[in-house]
């Protein structure tokens, strides 16, 4: 039996996905807050969980959009689906060329109006535990970051280490990028990360209330 390619395996994945978003419904909010920050000239971070990844990189299709993703094969079809949308990928994680990966995030955040995607928690968990990587990013750069909640009233859950969400069709879809968070350069890391946690949780949750209200 012929196995696909990893660049096969991406083009269907694609198709698939077009499909499947194109037929969800979407209710999305604060977006302005990127391009707030854009229209000051600086760049920012978006951050969203593992779990959720997929519908807010749809979301940003042909945006200008940098993104780190891991070396595994899911990830490789993943950072190819990306790629054809637009995307500059960089290749890498926390125990795999993470010194080469995270010197070309901070060359990025230090240039002016730059948009960086990442999921804090990936590629391996624990689930919703931001890795201090990106902390360190935002603090030693100042960039701020944007902390994005998904909620899906349709999708299918594939368990890993976490439970990864593919929006099944003709559903409905809520994505709410919320406001920028700040850190100071000498706040301790571990302030830094409960903190990231629980905005990044609230609005996850404001996703759910806005489905509901619906």
């Amino acid at each position: 039996m012929k196995i696909l390619s990893n660049h096969k395996k991406a083009v269907f994945a694609r198709i698939v996905l077009d499909f499947i978003y194109n037929t969800n419904s979407k209710v999305v909010e604060g977006r302005e807050n990127i391009i707030n920050e854009i229209n000051l000239g600086k760049s920012v971070i978006l951050c969203v969980w593992h779990a959720r990844l997929l519908s807010v990189v749809h979301n940003l299709k042909n945006e200008k959009v940098n993104a780190l993703a891991g070396t595994h094969q899911d990830a490789d079809i993943i950072s190819r689906v990306a790629a054809s949308w637009g995307w500059n990928m960089i290749r890498g994680s926390s125990k795999e060329k993470g010194d080469i990966a995270y010197r070309k995030i901070f060359k990025i955040l230090r240039e002016k109006q730059n948009i960086f995607f990442i999921t804090p928690d990936g590629p391996t968990g624990p689930p919703k535990i931001p890795k201090l990587g990106i902390i360190r990013a935002s603090q030693k750069t100042q960039t701020k970051i944007i902390p994005i909640g998904v909620y899906s009233t349709r999708n299918w859950g594939f368990t890993n280490w976490d439970t990864f969400f593919l929006e099944k069709p003709f559903g409905k879809l809520f994505i709410k990028y919320g406001a920028p968070i700040q850190f100071g350069k000498n706040e301790s890391s571990e302030k830094c990360i409960d903190f990231l946690i629980k905005k990044m949780n609230i609005v996850e949750k404001e996703c759910i209330q806005n489905a509901l209200n619906k």
